[in-house]
């Protein structure tokens, strides 16, 4: 029986704080580092996952080491595996009716957000993106029937956080075929 995954993600307004405090998690506890690097604008996200606990220690020391430039984190125990994998950079394409589009402040904002929404709602997470190339922001597209994108839309704008935390958000009936394989292969403008 394998363990449950966790993920930890911070947000540092400071490189310099951002890389120290990843220093600091990885040598307090044992988490694999999925990810971390300078994301506009001069902010710096660290993502880490592994079991439950290791991750939270990971988080709490995180949190400690870089307080004064910590923008905002998250620790989820469990997330949805739609959103692991998402976060990894798996994309699958819109499927159903709709499709919704949602745009937060935050990072972590958006991975809490969308754990909430995927597991009480039965969509699909067709892409997420995170911070770079947003100036900051993180964007998720996701699809199925009408009703239930609604209420994913719903139920990610208020668990962003803070009103404030929601840029934008926009739902879509019966999308446009060229769009929906746009959609299909991601939001970067190419």
């Amino acid at each position: 029986m394998s363990l449950p995954l966790s993920l930890a993600l911070l947000e540092f307004s400071s490189v310099a704080a951002g890389v120290s405090a990843v220093d600091r998690m990885l040598k307090r506890s044992p988490v694999a580092l999925l990810r971390c690097g300078t994301v506009h604008p001069g902010r710096y996200l660290a993502l880490v996952g592994g079991t439950v606990a290791a991750a939270a220690e990971a988080h709490a020391e995180g949190r400690a080491a870089g307080a004064a430039a910590l923008v905002d984190d998250v620790c989820l125990a469990d997330p949805h595996p739609a959103l692991a994998a998402a976060v990894a950079g798996v994309r699958v394409p819109p499927s159903g009716e709709a499709v919704g589009v949602i745009e937060l402040a935050s990072s972590p904002a958006m991975l809490r957000a969308l754990d909430a929404a995927l597991k009480a709602v039965p969509v699909t997470l067709v892409e997420i993106r995170l911070a770079d190339d947003l100036g900051g922001r993180a964007v998720a597209v996701l699809s199925g029937e009408l009703a239930d994108v609604e209420q994913a839309l719903e139920l990610a704008a208020e668990r962003a956080g803070s009103p404030a935390a929601v840029l934008g958000r926009s739902l879509m009936a019966r999308v446009d075929d060229t769009l929906r394989r746009a959609l299909g292969e991601g939001t970067r403008f190419a």
